[in-house]
């Protein structure tokens, strides 16, 4: 039997991340999905409504994957945009629903994938070509994230810890590819290593926090608990994705 080519770690994690977000969903009452959240000018609702369309946009790319044909992840920012705001509208049970049914759907394209549509190439919503077996981890990052954006009890402490270290390496190695200040090390101090978003040559900042404070501050969630190597506030971290 051919061995497969499916990121199995990343689909477990997007299979808890997917369980988590439909049972805060679930327990939140009607009302609370109009409240906002930490990400200006998102609702709750917008929040679902972005969930559901990122496993649409996925959708898209694994059966991109599996085709050959191309087929992005959105028409543009503006239809991304315009889309959430649409969909944030509809009533909370249809949102939930939206979240729960997109994400399977999703899961069984992904489960179809052959190891050969796998390893296809396909380009991410950030112009990257990347196989296919980065998908699960796309959107791993997504439904983690935006369990804790939905202020519902999840923090980013609840994260499994090798999925926050995962968090961390992906981000510096963003950071690394777009040439983005400031330069970084990131040295949580509950872990035994750093991660560095510094180019040779650079006096990097170094900032100091727990593993789920630093994955907080720098795919900019706030900065409580976390500071430079002397103490001081720590730097704006920019942009996240």
């Amino acid at each position: 039997m051919p061995e497969s080519a499916a990121p199995a770690r990343e689909l477990a994690w997007v299979d808890q991340g997917t369980a988590l977000v439909v049972e805060l969903l679930a327990a939140l009452p009607d009302t609370a999905f109009a409240e906002p959240t930490a990400l200006e000018g998102w609702s709750r609702a917008h929040v679902a409504a972005h969930l559901g369309g990122n496993a649409r946009a996925l959708l898209r790319l694994a059966e991109w994957a599996r085709t050959g044909v191309e087929n992005p992840m959105y028409a543009g920012r503006a239809a991304r945009d315009a889309e959430i705001e649409a969909e944030a509208a509809r009533p909370p049970a249809d949102l939930r629903g939206l979240v729960a049914d997109t994400a399977g759907e999703l899961r069984a394209a992904l489960d179809a994938l052959t190891p050969e549509q796998w390893r296809a190439p396909v380009v991410t919503g950030q112009g990257r070509t990347v196989p296919a077996t980065e998908l699960p981890w796309l959107r791993c990052r997504e439904v983690w994230v935006h369990a804790v954006d939905l202020g519902a009890g999840t923090a980013f402490a609840d994260l499994p810890p090798d999925l926050l270290d995962a968090l961390l390496a992906d981000t510096a190695a963003a950071r690394l590819r777009r040439g983005q200040d400031p330069a970084l090390v990131l040295a949580p101090t509950d872990r035994e290593r750093t991660w560095s978003a510094a180019p040779p040559g650079a006096e990097p900042v170094t900032v100091r926090g727990t593993a789920a404070a630093l994955a907080a501050w720098i795919t900019g969630r706030g900065g409580a608990g976390v500071a430079t190597a002397q103490g001081a506030p720590p730097p704006d971290p920019g942009r996240w994705l």
